[in-house]
C-alpha cells in the first residue's frame, strides 16, 4: 500500500512540474512572435535554440523520473535521450549567441 501512495505522490509531483514548465512554453511563443520589449541598441538575451533546447531538457527530466518512479526504463531511457538532446540544443544556441556576441 506505501509504495502505490508513493508512487502515485511522484506522479502527481511529475505532473506538477510538467505543467510548471509551460510558463517556458508561453516564453518561448512570446519571444518567436516578437512580444518581447528590449531596448533598440540591446540584443535579445536569449536565441530560439537556447529556450527550445532547454525546455526539452526539462521536459527530458520529468520523463525520466517518471521513469523512475514507475520502474518503466524504457521511459527513463527516453527521458534520458530527450534530455541530453535538449542539452545539444541549448549548447548550439549559446554557440550561436557566443558567435553573435563577437
Amino acid at each position: 500500500m506505501k509504495l502505490t501512495i508513493m508512487k502515485l505522490t511522484g506522479l502527481w509531483a511529475c505532473i506538477v512540474l510538467t505543467f510548471c514548465s509551460f510558463g517556458v512554453y508561453a516564453a518561448e511563443s512570446h519571444l518567436a512572435q516578437g512580444h518581447v520589449i528590449i531596448a533598440e541598441n540591446q540584443e535579445a538575451p536569449v536565441n530560439k535554440d537556447q529556450v527550445e533546447g532547454r525546455v526539452e531538457e526539462v521536459k527530458g527530466k520529468v520523463k525520466e523520473a517518471t521513469g523512475v518512479l514507475l520502474d518503466d526504463k524504457g521511459m527513463e531511457i527516453e527521458g534520458n535521450i530527450q534530455k541530453n538532446v535538449g542539452k545539444i540544443q541549448s549548447g548550439y544556441g549559446d554557440l550561436k549567441q557566443d558567435i553573435k556576441k563577437e
